[in-house]
């Protein structure tokens, strides 16, 4: 067994535990709550602001609001938003009960509150969203109205102890390779056609799915006729919240979704506290949290359990994001748990606004396939720097508990296979534009982690190497391989240990790494 552990002294790991901090607790409580987050912060970042509402409620039910699971409640619940809205501000109660409905509009100054014992449930008929223009994935695309939404809206909130089902089910397209074979010949006699190994839940979903060069942006699809017909193929995220300032998301569950689940897009000033998100392992696109070129966002004791990525710090993509300009930026990411993604805490791939001054600590992956996952490609620009990571817990990551890769090719981790890798990574090397993406300035602390597959790969672009990587107090026990460092420079692993059947330490084309105090030239 190959081991790193020069210079392993005693490794202290501080866990903060928020439970006695509370947007609903008293005013001392609350103050508390302020201190424990913002405590230590490595960088200056103003509070986030936090929305208010008048002593004003209204009931859905006094609207014609029925909870029998087939009444469609869309008018209703829009009616008693509208009506609190145009009221000045206030509460709309969703009660304890099963409410089908149709896309729900957040208005300024409204929060949607519901009931312990209260379900959501939005309709699985395509027909109830409609077509919109908006973003997804970082490029301007044509996709299906959220299932919640809000636009240039000021002082929301989704609050209380209900859940959100976005009927996912009906929209998710379904991978053979995700599913046992029981499972898979129940799914293709449910209905739906079948495409190389691939379910859709309609002819129209695999046409668009065929209208799709790259990702999920359909091309070619002119006419309304052809944009309605790929419609099941157009599936929105769950919560989408554009453009809006003082946003607060907490204490509910949202489960299920058609694509991402909660998508805040150039929003400021966004708390999301103490929710939680489950979509299936198998969900397609079933991102937990995608914070995309938001300014100003604390994301602090949730639950994440996703069929994608986790939590996601993204800015737009190539084109797309560079012209929009917007980084996500001043984010504290604290006290999380992920029990299932693709990747744990994840930057990119669509980075191309750029990301900056992000704090992340005291948070646990349970079984991510990647731990802390950097991901970009030739194409994006952006630059991501400043990132500070702290005090985070994994157990049994199949793959990297710590990975930077610049060639990512748009799949998960261990999907992709090595021979198109290496033929992306054996391409002229192109001269540096504003389409190089970099990474830089990140430091990470207090990392611990048993039963993973590579402790640690960098994987940098030849034209722009990860710079400046700031690694210290690590401990990786039962990894199937060591530390891969490629294409990066200054790189220094301080009072490390990685416990590893494999080759510990593996450097090329790199320079100034230093592991545990000794220097490393380049290979």
């Amino acid at each position: 067994m190959n081991t790193i552990i020069e210079k392993l002294g005693t490794l202290t790991v501080l866990v903060t535990l928020l439970t006695s901090c509370s947007h609903t607790a008293s005013t001392q409580q609350e103050s508390r709550m302020e201190d424990c987050i913002y405590e230590g912060l490595p960088f200056d970042m103003p509070q986030v602001e936090q929305p208010s509402f008048p002593d004003y409620a209204v009931n859905i039910k006094d609207f014609g609001a029925k909870a029998d699971g087939s009444t469609l409640n869309t008018q209703a619940i829009n009616d008693a938003i509208e009506a609190v809205n145009a009221k000045g501000g206030g509460k709309v109660i969703i009660p304890e009960g099963m409410w089908l409905t149709g896309p729900i509009v957040l208005l300024d100054n409204v929060n949607l509150y519901t009931e312990k014992n209260a379900l959501v449930v939005f309709t699985d008929d395509f027909n109830a969203y409609p077509i919109i223009d908006t973003s997804f994935e970082g490029l301007e695309t044509r996709r299906c109205q959220s299932p919640i939404s809000a636009r240039n809206v000021e002082n929301i909130a989704i609050t209380g102890h209900g859940v959100f089902d976005g009927s996912g089910d009906s929209w998710r397209p379904v991978k053979k390779s995700k599913l046992t074979a029981s499972q898979w010949k129940t799914l293709v006699n449910s209905g739906g056609v079948v495409e190389k190994d691939v379910w859709y839940p309609t002819p129209g979903s695999l046409k668009g799915a065929q209208a799709c060069r790259e990702f999920n942006t359909p091309e070619g699809i002119e006419t309304e006729e052809e944009w309605n017909e790929i419609r099941p193929w157009l599936r929105p995220v769950l919560l989408n919240i554009v453009k809006s300032r003082k946003v607060l998301l907490e204490g509910v569950t949202f489960k299920n979704s058609p694509a991402w689940c909660l998508h805040p897009l150039s929003c400021e000033h966004i708390t999301i506290n103490n929710v939680k998100v489950f979509n299936p392992w198998y969900s397609q696109n079933g991102d937990a949290l995608d914070l995309e070129s938001c300014n100003y966002a604390l994301i602090t004791n949730n639950i994440f359990d996703a069929g994608d990525d986790a939590i996601c710090i993204k800015s737009g993509k190539d084109e797309d994001g560079r012209k929009r300009g917007e980084p996500c930026q001043n984010i504290i990411v604290k006290n999380n748990i992920v029990l299932h993604g693709h990747g744990g805490f994840v930057v990119g791939s669509e980075m191309s606004g750029g990301v900056k001054n992000v704090y992340v600590a005291d948070c646990t992956f349970l079984g991510t396939d990647v731990g802390l996952r950097f991901k970009s490609t030739r194409g994006r620009g952006g630059v991501v720097e400043n990132i500070h990571i702290d005090r985070i817990h994994m157990i049994d990551i199949p793959h990297e508990a710590l990975l930077f890769d610049l060639f990512y090719g748009g799949k998960g981790a261990g999907e992709e296979s090595e021979e198109d890798l290496a033929k992306r990574m054996k391409a002229s090397v192109p001269p540096v534009t504003e389409e190089t993406p970099a990474f830089r300035d990140i430091y990470i602390t207090n990392i611990t982690a048993t039963h993973v597959g590579r402790a640690m790969f960098f994987n940098g672009l030849p034209e722009m190497p990860i710079r400046n990587i700031q690694i210290k107090d690590v401990i990786i026990n039962h990894a199937k391989a060591g530390i891969v460092i490629s294409q990066a420079e200054h790189v220094n692993i301080d009072n490390a240990m990685i416990q590893t059947d494999g080759k510990a330490l593996d450097v090329k084309n790199s320079k100034n790494v230093i592991v545990n105090g000794q220097t490393y030239e380049e290979q």
